[in-house]
């Protein structure tokens, strides 16, 4: 071990912390919601575990952990999946801009955040400057990158959108994992669970399976059951041999039927194995079947989690060579937003359209349109034309006064 410590946020079922486990971060604190992903943190981590709402100082200080090597988490992805509808920080599950706001508080040495590849998209553009634009105002450098899970070992794309920031003393020594030079498929990575039983068409489901799997989908508490996900994604499993809508209690039996005839379903443990979990990690579930699989399918791979660990710990060691730090940061993510938020007073049109580059009245306006969506933007209307300023952030970043407060003593039970 390194001695580098590490409070995990929003941490689920341990796909994470197990990731960074293995990158050498020893856990000082993990805070989880639900408490059968707590519980499964408990059996398997030698950390403190604490349930409850993130955000709500009785449930833990983040003071108290001043100073800390790494503050992690998978913050609710809902806020940026398009089967969420993408409302950003209109949804009272957001815990991204919070979680960014901490580290004015913690002060770590590196932050770590992960979500779902909707938060890449042109719909978040400001949302990401403006992550960006005050984790430069607390002194950080930062950066995000789209990581695929199959670039790193694991047999599912899994595209997932993180986060890295860190002071510039130690992001000089900071670079992006590199992927591994071959994929893996679903029917090598399961081959020995899917035999356990003694099947005697393994061997030809393995030939079927010679791909990688669709992203899995965990689902919430409030829809679903244990099953693959949606059509689109129960297709692409059976295209790979997996009879996607179920999981079953075991693998095939020794007498089977062949492939052909009927397609196998996946257990707890094959799920586990497809996202990252190997046998060697005695990992153990806790909860039914519904809530495991929910738990497995929720999780940031561990592989992938070990991955920026690594090149994590790696910089905050020094290792390697130093480099210019403005490498990391120097993308512009929303020139508009930027362009607003330089400013106390109103912009004309025409400064946006220069600040967007190649842009129109009518492009200004629709990115001022989905502005809208975050963060108020107010207009005044002079005889040269329309003016722009930008107002308060619409995200929960800590407010006594905010509606997530309400949200969550209502609705708690069902947010996952």
């Amino acid at each position: 071990m390194t001695g580098l410590r590490v409070v995990e946020i929003c941490a689920g079922a341990g796909g994470q912390a197990l990731g960074l486990q293995n990158a050498g971060f020893e856990h000082a604190l993990a805070v989880e919601l639900d408490p059968t992903a707590a519980e499964t943190l408990r059996r398997n981590t030698n950390g403190v575990v604490v349930v409850g709402d993130v955000a709500n100082p009785e449930v833990w200080r983040p003071a108290d952990y001043a100073g800390v090597d790494l503050l992690a988490g998978g913050v609710p992805c809902p806020p940026f999946s398009i089967a969420g509808k993408q409302l950003g920080s209109s949804d009272e599950r957001d815990l991204f801009a919070w979680a960014v706001e901490q580290v004015e508080v913690v002060r770590p040495r590196a932050l770590m955040l992960e979500n779902v590849r909707g938060l890449a998209t042109n719909r978040f553009s400001g949302y990401r400057q403006r992550v960006l634009d005050r984790l430069t105002q607390l002194g950080y450098v930062a950066d995000w990158r789209l990581l695929h899970a199959a670039d790193f070992g694991v047999a599912q794309l899994r595209p997932r959108f993180v986060l890295v920031a860190m002071r510039p003393e130690d992001a000089a020594y900071f670079r992006w994992p590199e992927p591994v030079a071959n994929h893996v498929s679903v029917g090598v990575v399961l081959r020995d669970l899917m035999a356990a039983n003694g099947w005697k068409h393994v061997d030809d489901w393995v030939k079927l399976a010679n791909g990688v799997g669709p992203t899995l989908v965990g689902g919430s508490k409030k829809h679903g059951g244990a099953d693959l996900g949606p059509t689109r994604a129960k297709r692409a499993w059976e295209a790979l041999g997996v009879d996607g809508k179920g999981v079953a209690d075991s693998a095939p039996g020794a007498d089977a039927p062949h492939p052909s005839e009927r397609l196998p379903r996946l257990t707890i443990e094959m799920v586990a194995r497809l996202q990252g979990w190997r046998a060697e990690d005695e990992w153990e579930f806790a909860g039914r079947k519904t809530s495991q699989y929910r738990q497995i399918g929720n999780a940031f791979p561990p592989p992938v989690a070990e991955a920026v660990g690594r090149v994590i710990r790696s910089a905050l060691e020094h290792e390697g060579v130093p480099r210019e730090i403005l490498e990391l940061g120097t993308d512009v993510h929303d020139p508009v937003y930027r362009a607003l938020a330089g400013t106390e007073g109103f912009v004309s049109i025409e400064r946006l359209i220069d600040a967007l580059n190649e842009g129109s009245h009518a492009s200004v306006e629709r990115r001022l349109a989905v502005l809208a969506q975050d963060f108020e933007v107010e207009q005044q209307v002079t005889p040269t034309g329309t003016k722009y300023r930008l107002g308060h952030f619409k995200g929960f970043t800590g407010q006594d006064d905010h509606d997530r407060h309400e949200y969550m003593k209502r609705f708690r039970s069902r947010v996952s």
